[in-house]
């Protein structure tokens, strides 16, 4: 199957790379790669490694799993599942946790396989997602569990702006560190990672050094060269690494609103529809199964994205200068959400130029 397919530059994306990885290298800052967007492919997380990350990170084990033969050091980032520790130990050398009763089981699955497994401790600063959010309760915890045996405590990190959407700030970054000074303090220990965040807190670059941040946590900064939080172009960064091919299977005239009584659709919404007239309709074979309609936009400027389903894409080319022809391509440039869904569905074929 050639279509819908997912075009990767290579070229491009190691540009990419190497120009966030040195932004955050002035500022004094490794970073961690995460390769979840491409499901942890082996060919695009190589592209990492030679753009210069020092970590290879993942909230899928099944993605580190395909990572094992890489030699560098791999993080899992989501809170591990007790039904994968066995996995979490044997093919990532640092977690993120929270619960303290994970952490022993982990402790005990390392003293089995003979491995010093790192933890990373996760605070909440108001995202509300993972996390501690009671500061003496981690503390508390730390002094417990730089006790057990088979682990290392490395590091503490914070999330923002992926659950609540909460901008992170200098003064979050300014709590974490001030944290992990009062952590290393009570637990007699130097952690390695003070890990501030994700793409959105690049904004604060040229505060971070300042205030003792050491490892960015970055995937759709390395893939896209943005900075969520302002949307803005990183220096030296393009957007377009993955580009989306879908074929046209049928170009029709027809009214632009429905005809009769309008309830949900196959998604349990109520559509809306502007009374255009007859339009020129396109639909492409893809579906909100493999892209998100939102964060995918024609090249072709003149194409307005309409809707669809699960497999169908509906486009209006009513003003575009192309006389498209059934089964012809229609190209897209993709953001990250509708990177993530290609990349993941296993009906877009996946091509790397």
């Amino acid at each position: 199957m050639s279509y819908p397919k997912i075009k990767v530059n290579k070229k491009k994306l190691k540009s990419n790379v190497e120009s966030v990885v040195g932004l955050c290298e002035e500022n004094g800052m490794n970073v961690a790669g995460v390769t979840k967007v491409f499901c942890g492919n082996p060919e695009l997380a190589s592209i990492y490694i030679d753009g210069g990350v020092e970590y290879l990170a993942d909230s899928r084990i099944q993605n580190l799993i395909k990572l094992k033969n890489f030699d560098i050091t791999k993080m899992i980032m989501r809170i591990p599942m007790q039904s994968e520790i066995e996995d979490i130990v044997r093919y990532a050398d640092i977690s993120f946790n929270s619960e303290k009763e994970t952490i022993k089981m982990i402790s005990e699955e390392s003293v089995k396989q003979e491995k010093i497994h790192g933890i990373v401790m996760m605070i909440d600063l108001g995202d509300l997602r993972e996390g501690y959010f009671n500061e003496e309760e981690l503390l508390s915890d730390a002094e417990e569990i730089v006790k057990y045996e088979g682990i290392k405590l490395v590091g503490l990190a914070v999330n923002m702006a992926c659950f609540g959407g909460v901008i992170p700030k200098e003064s979050t970054i300014e709590r974490l560190v001030n944290l992990s000074e009062r952590l290393e303090k009570r637990c007699n220990i130097e952690l390695d990672i003070i890990s501030g965040g994700n793409s959105a807190t690049l904004y604060l670059m040229d505060n971070l050094k300042s205030h003792g941040m050491t490892t960015m946590r970055l995937g759709e900064a390395l893939i896209l060269g943005t900075e969520p939080s302002c949307e803005k172009q990183l220096p030296g960064t393009v957007n377009d690494t993955f580009i989306l091919e879908a074929e046209i299977i049928e170009i029709k005239e027809k009214p632009s609103v429905p005809i009769g009584k309008i309830g949900k659709d196959a998604f349990g919404n109520i559509p809306s529809f502007e009374d255009k007239g007859i339009r020129k309709r396109i639909i492409c074979g893809i579906g909100k199964q493999d892209v998100d309609y939102d964060t995918m936009f024609p090249i072709d400027g003149k194409i307005n994205i309409l809707g669809g389903s699960s497999d169908h894409l509906v486009l209006d080319a009513t003003d575009s200068d192309i006389d498209y022809k059934v089964g012809d391509i229609v190209t897209f440039r993709l953001e990250y959400v509708s990177i993530l869904r290609a990349m993941t569905s296993e009906y877009v074929t996946k091509e790397f130029i």
